[in-house]
């Protein structure tokens, strides 16, 4: 299956045809095909909704070469993974989420644009991977939805304060490197009794032992784990030593890359994490630009080709040997440089857009831009001067806020979707 840039949709939803089947032997089959698997709620998941699920899934692992868990636990996690998306989308449909077929479209010009393929040819690649195009933009919606009920937990959380910020600036593990981890969560339920946590911590020490015995970590996350990347393997990527909960930082401090941790008890359950990799933090530099331009605006009075019109007639002024400063005092409708003969400071090559950060980019030192257009009207840029700049202590307090807020949503969202999946009503019906 070809990969895009757009978080992996594995769970494609198929419709139970209504209606009876004459031939007795052509309705067993369909009996066998589209079982009930599981009830959630006041809805079901079918066999051949899980059957494609697990198809998905077994494709990725064999792309990336890593080894198949065994059936019966790929398709009791799979299955789980598809009771939890399914609970996501009754609340969010509940609780008033909703998109629309151009918010899709929008999704959908964007993963193609990421792909740097026109979405006829995106439609071309999903068909000749054998899907449906109307089912993969499902999917795409679906996704959409669940998104936007996790960000609204996340909205809901308390906003990451300064003084959270300096003190972990200051902390000692904070100067540490960067550790890219994988997880794998054995839970526990809410209220757990002694005999639960017991055989939970059993079923860890397990885990943890066929790990030590050679067990792809990838493959007992899948099997095994109940965290939220499970079917991903457990990969949770780059994190520091503050982005996590202390009694993690404090197990794989000292790790190297491949080593692994005993089970870890937390509220949520036993965990184990892989460290896969390692990196220092290193000096952050960031380009920057010193460039002066005119804009001619356009708006309910003056059209696009009259905004050109007026832009080429002071572009040849230019040429002729007029002063910039000059004409960008006289005619630049961007009233923030116009009085400052078009000077905009230094900034970040992105600050005004795309369009201006491509042309500048492609400029040398005192070369003027032909007239260009963006949506605020037509251009015309001389570059200046750019620089590198050390961007190193902004990054790192960027780093810790993103690293707090990592920590906050990755508990809220967690606990969410437990409190979730413990108050609905699932019954499974596999085969054992």
């Amino acid at each position: 299956m070809r990969s895009f840039s757009h978080p992996a949709v594995w769970l494609v939803c198929v419709t139970l045809i209504s209606g009876l089947v004459t031939n007795p032997a052509l309705a067993q089959n369909t009996d066998k095909i589209d079982s009930i698997v599981a009830l959630v709620d006041d809805d079901v998941i079918l066999r051949s909704e899980l059957d494609l699920a697990i198809k998905g899934i077994v494709d990725r692992i064999r792309q990336q070469g890593g080894d198949l868990p065994p059936k019966h636990l790929l398709e009791k996690q799979v299955l789980e993974r598809l009771i939890v998306r399914r609970l996501q989308l009754q609340r969010a449909f509940q609780t008033g989420i909703r998109i629309s077929d151009a918010d899709i479209d929008q999704s959908m010009l964007m993963l193609a644009q990421q792909n740097q393929i026109t979405l006829m040819q995106l439609r071309s690649v999903i068909e000749s991977d054998g899907e449906d195009f109307s089912e993969f933009r499902q999917n795409i919606g679906e996704e959409m939805m669940t998104e936007r009920l996790r960000q609204r937990v996340i909205n809901s959380m308390d906003p990451i304060t300064d003084t959270e910020i300096e003190i972990l600036l200051a902390s000692e593990s904070f100067q540490s490197g960067e550790y890219n981890i994988s997880h794998i969560l054995i839970a526990l339920p809410d209220g757990a009794t002694p005999q639960q946590i017991a055989m939970q911590e059993s079923k860890a020490n397990n885990v943890h032992q066929q790990l030590e015995e050679g067990l792809d970590f990838a493959s007992a996350a899948i099997s095994y784990s109940a965290s939220q990347e499970a079917l991903e393997g457990g990969l949770v990527g780059w994190r520091d030593l503050n982005s996590v909960p202390v009694v993690f930082s404090e197990a794989i401090k000292n790790l190297r890359a491949g080593q692994f941790t005993v089970p870890i008890r937390s509220p949520a359950g036993f965990h184990i994490i892989r460290v896969n990799d390692y990196r220092d933090r290193s000096q952050v530099m960031a380009t920057e630009f010193h460039a002066r331009h005119i804009m001619i605006a356009t708006n309910d009075l003056i059209t696009p080709r009259r905004a050109m019109e007026e832009i080429r007639e002071i572009h040849q002024k230019l040429k002729d040997g007029e002063d910039f400063e000059v004409l960008a005092r006289e005619n630049s409708d961007d009233i923030t440089s116009a009085n400052l003969g078009g000077d905009m400071g230094w900034f970040a090559p992105e600050a005004f857009g795309e369009r201006m950060g491509q042309t500048l980019a492609a400029m040398q030192d005192g070369e003027i831009s032909e007239p260009f257009q963006t949506e605020d009207g037509w251009h015309i840029m001389e570059r200046l001067g750019m620089r590198e700049k050390d961007v190193t202590e902004e990054s790192i307090r960027n780093a810790a806020r993103n690293n707090l807020q990592q920590q906050k949503m990755d508990i809220e969202v967690e606990r969410f979707l437990q409190q979730m999946r413990d108050e609905a009503f699932v019954e499974i019906r596999l085969e054992s």
